[in-house]
């Protein structure tokens, strides 16, 4: 019987999130949002391919190179540019033959031929109409479409990377509060030893002893500083499981392994409170003030802040699903609380927990924008819409560094609105016909 309600709520659920997709479809502004979205991340993971001075690929001295491909795993470090490449000056390099993007520029290429905010409509010197800048260029001579285009990948990167921090902050410990409460979560006490020092421990090593590789990859390249961040992410598992294993033996003395009782509802909400009376801006302003510029900082510092809402919301959610019959059923058949937790609780739980995400990308869109905009959190080398805009009031004149950057930002947050109102429209059981 208690199976029959399992497997009745999974058929159940899987009904409900096809009514999801349906409504969703029926929304055509939150759909066509939904697909400029995706053409901008394609944009955004694209973006070394469709503006670069490197050609894709190049005949040059009788051998044939892909530079653009060959790049990646120099920064990576796991290769070395070829002796006839490391020297060469991509743009006026003499190949047999080459396939270049686009845009032959890169958001760090000069144009000393185009310099002092040439725009869009004036006159440019160039060889033809294959190496126009079509936005024009900003002081030095570096191209602005090619900047928005690099700009697009910082963009999608700091808001997708830093609400996946939040989501998996919020969704752990606003679960825990809101499943557990005050007197349900009982560990032993070797056990709460254990996590509490692996938690120290595991981000020491893991994430602040790294923090300077960690910045210098970023630096280099994203996808280098991602592949760092994995590492610190194995490290941290790592330093847990070991702790794990070393806490195990501590069980055998009686004292340490008596059970007690974790208000862990209390903690969270008292940390909510905490983060929720400190204005989110400033905050993240006066951290990356005071430290060394870095995407990875940006990043942590506004999914560190951006959590309470997720967790706020799920644990609204699970204090209404514990109490429900598939959730008493799972507990006659004597599943583990971990089990019942991740298999039927949480993904029950998670409908407002969409909307909060996608209105967060949003957010943080527009604050990495802002910290651009006046100079903060990310490297010089680093091109963003916000540092265009910057670039912008030295000139009052170059209407396209404003109008362009502007316009890119507004259109991504708005579209990422949009998909919000979308999802809270079809998740609605009032919306149901």
């Amino acid at each position: 019987m208690a199976k029959e309600k399992i497997e009745k709520n999974t058929d159940s659920e899987q009904a409900y999130w096809s009514y999801v997709k349906r409504q969703f479809r029926k929304n055509k502004r939150a759909l066509f949002s939904a697909y400029f979205v995706a053409f901008l991340a394609f944009i955004a993971l694209f973006a070394d391919f469709l503006a670069n001075e490197k050609p894709i690929v190049a005949k040059y001295q009788g051998v044939t190179y892909f530079p653009i491909a060959k790049s990646y795993s120099v920064n990576l470090g796991l290769s070395k540019w070829q002796t006839p490449l490391k020297n060469i000056n991509w743009l006026d390099a003499k190949y047999d033959w080459a396939i270049r993007p686009l845009i032959p520029y890169s958001p760090t290429t000069v144009d000393n031929f185009n310099m002092q905010f040439v725009g869009p409509f004036d006159k440019q010197s160039i060889k033809s109409i294959r190496w126009k800048h079509w936005f024009g260029t900003e002081k030095i001579g570096r191209d602005i479409l090619s900047g928005l285009i690099h700009g697009t990948r910082t963009a999608f990167l700091v808001g997708l990377v830093s609400m996946s921090i939040a989501s998996l902050i919020g969704i752990i410990l606003g679960s825990l509060a809101g499943f557990f409460g005050d007197n349900r979560l009982k560990v032993s006490r070797a056990s709460a030893i254990g996590m509490v020092l692996s938690a120290i421990f595991g981000f020491f090593y893991a994430f602040s002893s790294r923090s300077q590789t960690i910045s210098d990859s970023m630096g280099v390249s994203p996808i280098k500083g991602l592949f760092q961040l994995l590492i610190s992410v194995g490290i941290f598992i790592a330093v847990c499981g070991i702790f794990y294993l070393l806490t195990r033996p501590m069980k055998f003395i009686p004292l340490l392994n008596k059970k007690t009782s974790v208000p862990i509802d209390i903690i969270v909400q008292r940390l909510i409170e905490i983060l929720l009376s400190i204005p989110r801006l400033f905050l993240i302003i006066a951290i990356v003030a005071i430290a060394k510029p870095s995407i990875f900082l940006v990043m942590i510092v506004i999914g560190a802040t951006s959590w309470t809402e997720i967790a706020r919301f799920i644990r609204a959610e699970l204090l209404k699903v514990r109490s429900l019959e598939y959730i008493e059923a799972s507990e006659a058949l004597g599943y583990s609380n971990y089990r019942i937790l991740t298999k039927h609780a949480i993904p029950n739980a998670l409908s407002p927990v969409l909307i909060t995400i996608a209105f967060g990308i949003a957010s943080a869109i527009l604050v990495e924008a802002f910290l651009s905009f006046i100079g903060l959190g990310l490297p010089p080398e680093m091109q963003t819409w916000g540092k265009i805009l910057n670039e912008a009031r030295g000139a009052v004149s170059a209407w396209w560094m404003v109008i362009f950057p502007g316009f890119a930002i507004f259109i991504t947050v708005t579209l990422f609105n949009l998909i919000g109102e979308g999802l809270s429209d079809a998740l609605d059981p009032r919306q149901k016909r």
